[in-house]
């Protein structure tokens, strides 16, 4: 099933509507993919494992608007942590923040079969990737989620930021890298 309409992401999407400014079309796209993806790869869509992915999803690349920077896990981090704090959904902030944290995770996150870390870990890798990763998932899967949420931009803006960060900090330009 494709998720084409999520409530919590788009509320969570919309409250960032002018940091996000130009890219708000992109970022949104990028989200839904990830989600879409990371829904394929988990082993249970129950509705708090939605609703964790749409957390992560809204928050896990949005310190590059807020705080202009591409060094940009904590600052996602801090906002994920105070919208769980503020919503009443503490008991989230664990998985969330590491879904966050380890999204651009090189290798495999170990974690027990029902947490979503890995799920959304791979899912972030397949989208990054355009679909050349797969991670197992059927190919004509991963087009229908990249016909159904078109790049609008955000593979450019990616590529846009690196530039940039290597420009100012040629010796750590992909500081949201880990092993």
């Amino acid at each position: 099933m494709l998720f084409t309409e999520v409530a919590l992401l788009d509320e969570l999407l919309e409250r960032y509507a002018s940091v996000l400014g130009d890219d708000l079309t992109a970022y949104r796209n990028h989200t839904y993919r990830v989600m879409n993806f990371c829904s394929a790869l988990s082993a249970n869509n129950t509705p708090e494992q939605l609703q964790k992915m749409a957390i992560a999803a809204a928050f896990h690349d949005m310190g590059i608007w807020t705080d202009r920077t591409f060094d940009y896990l904590e600052p996602s981090e801090k906002l994920a942590k105070a919208y769980l704090a503020q919503s009443g959904n503490e008991d989230l902030t664990p998985e969330v923040v590491a879904m966050i944290s380890a999204h651009h995770k090189i290798t495999a996150y170990q974690a027990g079969p029902d947490s979503l870390v890995e799920s959304f870990r791979k899912a972030d890798w397949i989208d990054v990737s355009k679909g050349l990763i797969t991670f197992g998932l059927p190919r004509t899967l991963v087009r229908e989620v990249l016909c159904a949420f078109p790049n609008a931009g955000f593979h450019k803006r990616l590529v846009q930021l690196s530039f940039k960060r290597l420009l100012t900090h040629p010796f750590s330009p992909l500081p949201m890298m880990r092993l």
